[in-house]
């Protein structure tokens, strides 16, 4: 009994570790008290934040960035990765495309966004969509070819002949376990790509950053940093109890 009641507070005494550590590093010298801020110092500034407004204002254009970047890749991702996934001849076509475009980084389609979309937030929705769409679209694909051909094969003699209809009664069941592992780690790529979108000045949590660190207000930083976290948290926790409830016919 107590054994188990010290593995359940091990994450707490870790998390308080850690703050202390952190509180203790600038006081002792061993980091500059200027450039890293002290976890007390913190709930003044995220006060400071929310009393102006910039909190909330910032909080909520990152998160329209957010859904709209993550539904439109996520969705892109999934419908490429279901006809690649059922068509061999799809996949042969892509296949150098994947290739060639799958290496660059989010980062490198910013200019493409300002030309294409302007400094607004269709540019970031652009950036952020880029970043989700490859993991979504191989787990995707990869989910749909990994389902047993024997299933396929069995629905055919049960009279699901056509390609929509095996997709619906056999393939997306079966594959929605993998799909859903994607689109989780989408949830935390979103966030990610959400500051790479901001930095060419898109209003935000991630632009709001860089004002501050511009202005040596690491408190600042640290504030819109924790809600990132925070709001990946969630999302994350939300995510994994609407899984659980699509998932309740598996064992």
């Amino acid at each position: 009994m107590t054994r188990s009641l010290l593995n359940r507070s091990l994450p707490a005494i870790g998390l308080v570790a850690f703050l202390l550590a952190w509180e203790a590093a600038p006081l002792l010298g061993l980091a500059q008290r200027s450039l890293v801020p002290l976890p007390s110092e913190l709930p003044a500034a995220f006060l400071r934040e929310v009393k102006s407004g910039i909190w909330q204002t910032s909080v909520w254009l990152s998160l329209s960035h957010y859904t709209m970047g993550l539904f439109v890749g996520a969705g892109a991702g999934v419908g490429l990765g279901i006809v690649t996934g059922m068509s061999g001849v799809a996949e042969g076509l892509l296949a150098w495309v994947n290739r060639v475009l799958r290496p660059i980084p989010g980062l490198a389609w910013v200019p493409f966004a300002i030309i294409w979309f302007g400094v607004n937030q269709s540019g970031a929705v652009f950036i952020i969509s880029v970043g989700v769409f490859w993991i979504v679209y191989f787990a995707t694909h990869g989910a749909i070819r990994s389902v047993d051909r024997d299933l396929i094969e069995v629905a055919k003699a049960f009279g699901f002949a056509s390609a929509p209809e095996r997709l619906i009664k056999v393939l997306l069941p079966a594959a929605t376990p993998g799909i859903l592992v994607g689109l989780r780690t989408a949830l935390g790529q979103a966030w990610m790509a959400v500051v790479a979108a901001e930095l060419f000045g898109v209003t935000g949590l991630g632009s709001r950053m860089m004002q501050a660190s511009s202005l040596l207000a690491t408190d600042i930083v640290v504030v819109y940093m924790l809600t990132m976290a925070a709001l990946y948290g969630l999302m994350d926790a939300l995510f994994m109890f609407a899984q659980g409830r699509l998932l309740q016919w598996k064992p």
